[in-house]
This record gives C-alpha cells, sequence and structure tokens, in this order.
C-alpha cells in the first residue's frame, strides 16, 4: 500500500521524465513526526550525486511543533538510499547535458517514508503548449463520449 505525502506536480510540467527510481530517505525522528502530521513540501526539490552518494535537497519539512530539546532544520540536504548500481546509473546519466535529478513525490510503503526520483530533461515553452493542447483534445473527446452514451446508453 502506498499512500502520496506529496507530489511535485511542478516537476511533471516543466520536464520530460526520462526514468524513475524508488529511494529511500534518511529522516530523523522529529522529520517523521511531522511529516505524519502533513508538514512536507517538494515543490522545488531536487536531487545531485556527491562522492558516490545521492542527496534530496530542498526538500521542506516544518519544525515538528511539539518535539522536546532536539530540532531539524527544515531545508537540510538528507541522504537518499539506494543501490551502489543504482547510483552509478544515475550518476551517467545527470552527465548527459540537460539531464537532471528531480524529486517527483514522497510517499509512504508500509511504515517506511520514500522517495521516487526521476531523470528529467527540460521541456521547451513549445513542447509545454503541446502538452495542454493534447490534454484540452482529451478532455473534449471524453466530454462529446459522455454526451453519446448519455443519449443512446
Amino acid at each position: 500500500m502506498t499512500a502520496d505525502i506529496s507530489v511535485n506536480r511542478k516537476a511533471l510540467r516543466d520536464y520530460h521524465i526520462l526514468e524513475r527510481f524508488e529511494a529511500g530517505i534518511e529522516l530523523k525522528g522529529t522529520e517523521v513526526k511531522s511529516i505524519r502530521a502533513g508538514f512536507a513540501n517538494i515543490t522545488n526539490a531536487f536531487a545531485r550525486v556527491e562522492n558516490g552518494q545521492v542527496f534530496a535537497y530542498d526538500v521542506d519539512i516544518q519544525a515538528y511543533a511539539r518535539a522536546s530539546f532536539s530540532q531539524h532544520e527544515p531545508k537540510r540536504s538528507r541522504r537518499l538510499l539506494l543501490h551502489k548500481q543504482e547510483i552509478d546509473r544515475l550518476f551517467g546519466l545527470t552527465q548527459i547535458k540537460g539531464h537532471t535529478l528531480t524529486i517527483l513525490r514522497l510517499y509512504w510503503k508500509d511504515a517506511r517514508v520514500k522517495v521516487e526520483i526521476g531523470v528529467a530533461k527540460g521541456k521547451e515553452a513549445s513542447d509545454k503548449r503541446q502538452d495542454l493542447k493534447e490534454k484540452a483534445d482529451k478532455r473534449e473527446t471524453d466530454r462529446e463520449v459522455a454526451r453519446f452514451n448519455k443519449r443512446h446508453g
């Protein structure tokens, strides 16, 4: 069972997602409690491969209000947990010009928080317009099919 905590819709709008990976994320106790309370945001989040490890940046997990003495930094960099082969693959894919790692969603898998990261390539304005056109066409055809089925069904 997977339940989404946060989804990065901006990344899906601005990038072509070439490949997706599932990763664990290294969190502190107050961060997990804050996520359970619904205070996580990944709107501008991205990942980077550094020294054979993958780190997530700009994952905003607000401070937990009822924490005792220890508190976490809301936008600290967090290590992503991946296998060595996956890290090597990600490193190779990000060396290609125009490719980057974006964080697509944060979700629960059993009792653990997982991150879906994607190898992304930026869209141009014409690509975005084409996507909007296709979405409008699909909406119109669905509307017409529903209208036809309502009359003849």
